[in-house]
């Protein structure tokens, strides 16, 4: 599934295609949203914000297109009404004079009026997304310490976009590390430095991968390893998809384990169970 970094790249793509921009056309694949595709032609996409996971495109005659990409969404941007080679099936395409944007395979696709957002079942969950340049550390450490989250194991709660909007499973694992916690343990269970490690780690890992596309490990031996031919799945991460690779770290194989119903990946060194 693609997660916070990822949604919000593609909508800055989209945003580049088609803000300020007429819509020549509109395409929906789902039969009670088709009434809706008249109502964009001739009306300019005026910006396309991001929720965490979700997606909201915001159009000028005050209608808004709420997407979210579970698990197989894709979004293309490409020249007008040119369509790549795919087995996905089309969703939604907005078209314009110069590009065309399209998703596929997603089937979490609303036209919301701008009173609806305030209430949408996934919008109003996200009280705090990581990626929101508004949010400060403060708010981020404030949520480990919250009653409704503290006595939650954090590889649970990471997932959790009611805790904090945009994470997802390769960034919890990345998180995790980058904070030295070891995976199963609570924010009532850590120390003051560790609760303060995980909220920059959160902060760091996240708009690392956003500003990267996606790469989460040390940028510096990145460039080494980069430059000494090995392939991005190589480098890309610390510890996520590296089962039985040594850590870059401390040498020791990271371990794979399944929590909350998903792949997780930590060094057994680096994030040994201490609490100080």
């Amino acid at each position: 599934m693609p997660e916070g970094p990822e949604i919000r790249q593609a909508a800055d793509q989209i945003a580049a295609a088609l803000v300020d921009r007429r819509v020549t056309e509109m395409f929906f694949a789902f039969e009670h949203l088709k009434p809706y595709e008249s109502q964009f032609v001739g009306h300019c996409v005026t910006a396309v914000r991001t929720r965490g996971k979700g997606m909201v495109i915001c159009f000028s005659n005050q209608l808004y297109i709420y997407s979210h990409n579970q698990l197989y969404g894709r979004w293309y941007v490409r020249k007008p009404h040119s369509y790549p080679e795919t087995n996905r099936q089309l969703r939604l395409a907005i078209h314009n004079a110069k590009k065309s944007a399209l998703l596929y395979s997603a089937s979490d696709i609303e036209v919301l009026q701008q009173a609806e957002l305030a209430t949408h079942s996934f919008l109003s969950r996200i009280e705090l997304d990581v990626l929101d340049e508004a949010v400060t550390a403060e708010q981020v450490e404030a949520r480990f310490r919250d009653k409704r989250f503290y006595r939650r194991q954090l590889p649970i709660l990471l997932l959790d976009q009611h805790f904090l909007g945009g994470l997802g499973n390769y960034l919890r694992s990345e998180i995790l590390f980058v904070a030295r916690v070891f995976p199963t343990l609570r924010p009532i269970d850590c120390s003051e430095s560790q609760i303060h490690a995980l909220t920059q780690a959160v902060l760091a890992v996240t708009h690392q991968s956003y500003v990267t596309k996606g790469i989460t490990n040390d940028l510096e031996l990145v460039m080494q390893l980069k430059a000494q031919g090995h392939r991005r799945s190589d480098y890309r991460h610390f510890v996520f998809n590296r089962e039985n690779r040594p850590c870059f770290v401390c040498g020791t194989a990271i371990v794979k384990e399944i929590l909350a119903g998903r792949r997780l990946y930590y060094c057994p060194h680096c994030q040994a169970k201490i609490v100080d």
